[in-house]
């Protein structure tokens, strides 16, 4: 994970890093296991519902992520490096029912401030999630719609430094 510090910021500090998802987002769930599961997500959205600051998240039903935040109701979202591109394909490609993505990708699973689901600590900005609200998205596209209210967000002190 190397020794970067992470600090706390607001959850629209560097949300536009987020949203320009270069290279991409990766959401982490738990079980009630306590395995962890990494998807790559495009779909997402970031901004204030009810007053509270939510990231919305889509997941298909098949997906073996889905049944993770459907137990738990809880999940993190992780900015990416450019370094990691092959995990991020590698996540977004291979099923957790396979394969275990943190093992298999070399990332290291950090325990959450908040909530169950794990970090990824080679990421450099972190949300912290608790479902508040779930909609489906059909008949447009076959996807549940999580929104999960920000608790804690994070990032490594130098890229917080450079924006």
């Amino acid at each position: 994970m190397g020794s970067k510090k992470k600090i706390g910021i607001s959850p629209y500090e560097l949300s536009h890093m987020i949203i320009e998802k270069e290279p991409a987002n990766l959401l982490c769930t738990v079980n009630s296991k306590g395995k962890y599961n990494i998807m790559t997500i495009t779909w997402g959205l970031l901004g204030p519902i009810w007053h509270k600051p939510v990231f919305m998240v889509a997941v298909r039903p098949e997906r073996y992520t889905y049944g993770f935040i459907e137990e738990i109701q809880e999940f993190t979202v992780n900015l990416s490096t450019s370094d990691m591109k092959d995990a991020v394909d590698f996540c977004g490609t291979k099923s957790g029912r396979d394969y275990d993505k943190f093992k298999e990708c070399g990332l290291t699973p950090v325990p959450g401030r908040t909530v169950r689901a794990p970090i990824i600590g080679e990421c450099v900005l972190h949300y912290e999630c608790r479902v508040i609200h779930r909609a489906e998205a059909d008949p447009l596209t076959n996807h549940r719609l999580y929104f999960g209210e920000i608790l804690a967000v994070y990032a490594d002190e130098d890229i917080v430094k450079d924006n």
